[in-house]
């Protein structure tokens, strides 16, 4: 059956040529958040997917594409309306988008079971990781715990003994917690979870000041980040106790929101500006000139979902009617990532390599990310064995 599907797109492609018709848009949803605090996460990976469009005529892997997207809010429900409607009234078969777990673990279920395909440039929760991995779902950026295991092993290098750990309620946050844990050497002196809304951290203060760590984790992406930031920053604490996280924490607007005060901070990241290999130079400079705001790694996983998902319409000739064909062309993975080595592991989630960062003054005095020593190599994650696809 497949052959013959082959065959005919053949045809139909050859048809094309010597008539001009025109190839019918492959249309792509994107669900995302673009309002609210959190709304500049979903506004880049938009944006970092519509360059990798642009880049091609309004095209990807030259297949033309239409890229219809909509706001969650942040809001499961949403997400999941938007899916169903996306589905069955626009006929749409290959999705992207979600920055929240919460908003992904309500919604990517049901397109994956509505024979669609799911490209996840951002959130990856842990319990589609495992054994509720689904063969139709593949994930670009990490999956979570993951790139929080990087800011554990990069606390341990740094020789850090005890740490007091902080997240939001929701499953990203125990996943983000979970992972430091793993890979932390030291002894955890304090665990807390905020409120996803949260905007006075006072009480958190308090007890990070009480519980005295060598080293304090956070993660609050997005606004939560830079709130948490500015107001660590006011305790007097960023002086005191040091900082190691991983890029949610410290991405470009958080960087750009709290200045030099920033200066010191470590990071660990799979991305970064400065990666020195083609694509990603062709990437920031492709940002830098069509857009004028911080570049982020939200919209570096934006433009390599497109570049992903390109490679496979490049395979298959633009035909995802055959999800078999298709998703053997995502996991071919052939396409050059802005972030160096990248493949899928057999969770279909990345093995790549995680990289210490750190805030330092930069050339005109402003803070910038700089890229430091390999932390992982390879990396995948702790729950690719689970899954059985």
């Amino acid at each position: 059956m497949r052959m013959k599907t082959v065959l005919l797109t053949a045809a139909a492609s050859a048809a094309m040529a010597v008539t001009g018709w025109a190839q019918e848009p492959v249309k792509i949803g994107m669900i995302t958040t673009l309002s609210g605090p959190a709304g500049y996460l979903g506004q880049d990976i938009r944006d970092g997917f519509q360059l990798a469009i642009d880049a091609e005529g309004d095209k990807l892997g030259g297949v033309p594409v239409t890229l219809m997207v909509e706001d969650d809010g942040l809001k499961p429900g949403n997400g999941r309306q938007i899916a169903d409607r996306f589905l069955n009234n626009e006929g749409v078969k290959l999705f992207t988008g979600i920055v929240f777990s919460n908003v992904a673990g309500a919604t990517v279920p049901d397109i994956v079971d509505g024979e669609a395909i799911y490209v996840s440039p951002n959130a990856a929760p842990s319990n589609m990781a495992g054994k509720g991995c689904h063969e139709n779902y593949f994930v670009v950026s990490w999956q979570n715990d993951s790139l929080h295991e990087s800011a554990g092993q990069n606390a341990t290098n740094l020789g850090y003994k005890s740490a007091f750990v902080l997240a939001p309620n929701y499953q990203a946050g125990k996943d983000a917690i979970s992972g430091f844990k793993r890979f932390f050497k030291g002894e955890i002196v304090g665990e807390v979870y905020t409120r996803l809304d949260q905007t006075d951290f006072a009480a958190e203060m308090a007890q990070i000041r009480d519980a005295k760590p060598e080293v304090v984790f956070q993660f609050h992406p997005g606004g939560l980040g830079i709130t948490f930031m500015r107001q660590y920053q006011q305790a007097g604490l960023l002086d005191a106790v040091p900082m190691v996280v991983a890029e949610p924490s410290m991405d470009g607007v958080i960087l750009n929101a709290v200045g030099e005060a920033a200066i010191g901070v470590n990071v660990s990241s799979h991305w970064n500006s400065d990666f020195d290999n083609e694509a990603n130079k062709a990437f920031v400079a492709a940002w830098q000139k069509a857009y004028d705001r911080p570049l982020t790694y939200y919209a570096s996983q934006g433009y390599d979902a497109a570049r992903v998902i390109a490679s496979a319409l490049k395979a298959t000739g633009g035909d995802i009617e055959d999800l078999d064909a298709f998703r053997d062309a995502l996991r071919k993975a052939d396409f050059q990532s802005v972030r160096g080595t990248f493949a899928f592991g057999p969770n279909q989630h990345p093995v790549q390599d995680w990289y210490a960062l750190k805030v330092v003054a930069g050339e005109d005095g402003k803070p910038v990310l700089k890229t430091g020593d390999r932390i992982l190599e390879n990396h995948s994650d702790a729950y690719a064995a689970e899954c059985k696809l």
